[in-house]
């Protein structure tokens, strides 16, 4: 099966996010781990299922050859964000144009096939390495990151260096912004719209306070830099409240997405940075609930790092501000990239897609890369 194949059955395959809008009942990764158990099993991997949530596993897939070796890995993720509003059949994997298209088609089913065809082409060679090269999946990275997270606390210390699959243009990614979420909510008095005196506008006070942290906070979190990835930033992503125009609202909430450099992470993280910005402007906002991400910084020496390097000298180490699995992992010990074929911008797109060139371009890298460990 050619990578192109591999990816079109992949996308044909849904397993979308089910949290947030999926935009379609087929959810899960239970189909796609299947797939890929069996696809591997075929090829002489070892292949374990460990299930993080129900019906929601993680695939551990070591290669052929010796147990007693260092071990590393390549480890994109199973899961897809939603499908509400792609211009085409999210899951039809179709060749149009030389791309392949379809919801995962760049993130990360397009790097996962060029990944499985080097480590299936290579497959014998796998056995004789002095290193082995095994071949992970991951559940849930689209929110929460609850298979990175479980693998990091279950397994990370048998193993010496990790390759998550990203679209980075073949670039490495060594290094990424952290992540947190948080909703903030605002409390006032319900009363008829006729009489909004009688009243306290839930929603009024939230955008208030919104206006100052857009300002202020924003201000504040700029002075958090880092010399490839920028600044920390700030970003007001939903709000809700009320339930009718003729009642005076008492209760709204928002949430909000703050981008964080290494900095910020050393001087105690954007958590308590937000709550006592809260306080000094005196604020009145609860944080009902709070999820945050480490950023990523690997060492630019890594060997393993000069060893992608070596077998393919035109990659390029970069930055990025998105996050991802890699974050978690690097932050247990385990040094960790993003490496893959595709473009970033196309990831999420209601158009998404992947050049069948790219993809076949990720392809001969991988490949190259297992047989530079032979040398």
């Amino acid at each position: 099966m050619t990578t192109t194949q591999l990816l079109q059955e992949l996308i044909r395959i849904p397993s979308v996010n089910p949290d947030n809008d999926p935009g379609t009942d087929q959810v899960g990764e239970q189909r796609i781990a299947e797939y890929l158990r069996d696809l591997l099993t075929s090829h002489d991997f070892e292949v374990t299922l460990e299930e993080v949530l129900p019906g929601r596993p993680n695939l551990i897939a070591r290669c052929p050859g010796p147990k007693d070796r260092p071990r590393i890995f390549f480890g994109p993720h199973t899961d897809t964000v939603g499908v509400s509003g792609m211009v085409f059949d999210p899951f039809c994997g179709d060749i149009v144009d030389d791309t392949i298209i379809g919801r995962g088609a760049s993130d990360t089913k397009g790097p996962m096939a060029a990944m499985l065809t080097a480590l299936i082409e290579n497959k014998d060679l796998l056995a004789t390495l002095p290193i082995a090269v095994d071949f992970v999946a991951f559940m849930a990275e689209e929110s929460s990151q609850h298979g990175s997270k479980h693998f990091a606390k279950q397994h990370a210390d048998e193993y010496s260096f990790a390759i998550a699959g990203e679209p980075t243009s073949l670039d490495i990614v060594y290094t990424t912004k952290g992540s947190l979420w948080l909703t903030l909510a605002a409390r006032g008095t319900a009363a008829h719209a006729s009489q909004p005196e009688r009243g306290s506008n839930a929603i009024m006070t939230l955008a208030r306070s919104l206006d100052i942290i857009n300002r202020k906070l924003s201000n504040r979190l700029a002075t958090f830099t880092h010399p490839v990835l920028g600044h920390s930033t700030l970003n007001v992503g939903t709000i809700q409240g009320g339930t009718r125009p003729n009642i005076v609202p008492d209760f709204a909430q928002a949430e909000i997405d703050i981008r964080t450099t290494p900095d910020l992470m050393v001087a105690g993280g954007a958590l308590p940075l937000v709550t006592s910005f809260l306080e000094e402007m005196n604020l009145p906002l609860e944080i009902l609930s709070a999820h945050e991400n480490p950023p990523m910084a690997t060492p630019e020496d890594n060997t393993m790092i000069k060893q992608i390097i070596k077998a393919t000298p035109s990659c390029q180490l970069v930055g990025a501000p998105w996050f991802s699995d890699a974050a978690h992992l690097s932050a247990v010990g385990l040094p960790s990239i993003c490496l893959g074929p595709g473009s970033i911008n196309q990831a999420h797109t209601k158009d998404e897609f992947i050049k069948i060139a790219d993809l076949e371009a990720g392809h001969t890298f991988f490949s190259n890369f297992i047989k530079s460990l032979a040398e």
